[in-house]
């Protein structure tokens, strides 16, 4: 209810305060991007909707209705619908629909800055308010992939009980995708994951590390200094079970390189894998992090480069999008930290080969300096 007043009744005083601040008087524009006077006084602002510049503002910068609809989640001809209800009242063109991508005209120009101003202080407000309401959290459900539950979790829930001493934390663990559904169907509030929503819509996500697939077998199985890729023919493929969202990455990219392993053996988890590659003397195609979570003891196995083409994967916090305020950004950074202090040295350790094999994250999805 707070956040529908937010939109219904505080915004058009945000257009009047953002168009006095930022309007065309006091911005010293061409006369060629001034709104006429007249058109100005015409426009009643309360008369629109945050939704229209919303779509407005997706239609600018993809260039394309088509596009800005797959954004918003919504039908092109949606949004081509708010895009002329917008014209209409403001009695202008905004889109040179001519142009390929579309372009602003001089109105749609002024509109822009506006629009981004309006939606930027809504945004604002917002935040604002689910941080007051966040004080008062009582339940908390997180999901965390199998491959950092023991490492994250139990230092991760400290930190959070210090942000809110009064929430009750319901932590569970478990596979990519089962992690997944459950936040899709609204049992768990935010999880730490290796896969997307295929409709991001509705979340958000922030990027945690990424981290190359590496050959592992036990300590003698494998010789160095022949070449690995003909040894691997010879000895046990011990293979993740193709229903698991890793077991489909690799099977994916062996597909891809065209290559054809004999595999007697899948298994559904990363302890049976280790396990059985103990008792076998076989290999997999695993990852740094997957095999210090689950080996029995990781100094009994030897870690390779893969003798062909890589393969890599990013973890990442995904939660639902405007839920938990800064909640979600605020636990990713945790676990960025957690993982530089404690997981990254003991990652290094096991492949010494390369220093961009296992990498933590910004929010951008590029490497974070960790030295500064």
């Amino acid at each position: 209810m707070v956040l529908q007043l937010v939109s219904l009744h505080f915004w058009p005083r945000v257009w009047n305060i953002c168009w006095m601040k930022h309007g065309n008087k006091n911005a010293g524009l061409s006369g060629t991007q001034q709104l006429p006077e007249s058109l100005a006084q015409a426009v009643d602002f309360g008369d629109i909707s945050l939704r229209s510049l919303q779509v407005f503002v997706a239609v600018e910068e993809t260039g394309s209705m088509t596009v800005a609809a797959e954004r918003m989640n919504t039908s092109r001809s949606a949004v081509s619908q708010q895009v002329a209800n917008l014209e209409d009242l403001i009695g202008a063109s905004l889109f040179d629909r001519a142009a390929r991508p579309m372009s602003l005209t001089p109105t749609g120009a002024i509109l822009r800055r506006h629009a981004h101003h309006i939606l930027e202080a809504v945004s604002a407000a917002k935040t604002e308010l689910m941080e007051l309401n966040m004080s008062t959290l009582v339940e908390l459900r997180i999901g965390m992939i199998d491959d950092l539950d023991a490492s994250m979790t139990p230092e991760l829930v400290g930190h959070i009980q210090k942000l809110y001493p009064r929430c009750q934390l319901i932590v569970s663990s478990g596979r990519s995708d089962t992690l997944l559904a459950s936040l899709t169907d609204r049992s768990i509030d935010i999880i730490t994951t290796g896969l997307l929503p295929q409709n991001m819509a509705g979340y958000q996500d922030f990027p945690i590390l990424r981290e190359n697939f590496i050959l592992a077998a036990p300590r003698g199985v494998l010789k160095a200094e022949i070449d690995l890729k003909s040894q691997l023919l010879k000895v046990p493929f011990v293979r993740y079970h193709p229903a698991m969202p890793i077991g489909q990455l690799i099977n994916q990219h062996l597909r891809r390189l065209r290559i054809e392993l004999p595999a007697p053996f899948s298994f559904d988890a990363s302890r049976s894998v280790f396990s059985m590659m103990l008792q076998s003397g076989g290999w997999t195609m695993t990852t740094p992090l997957c095999l210090l979570d689950a080996a029995p003891n990781v100094s009994e196995f030897e870690c390779y480069k893969l003798p062909f083409a890589g393969l890599s994967r990013t973890i990442r916090l995904v939660a639902r999008r405007e839920e938990f305020g800064r909640l979600p950004h605020q636990l990713a950074e945790i676990c960025r930290r957690l993982i530089a202090s404690h997981t990254l040295p003991q990652a290094y350790a096991l492949t010494p080969w390369t220093d961009d094999g296992f990498v933590v994250l910004g929010d951008d999805g590029e490497p974070l300096n960790l030295a500064s």
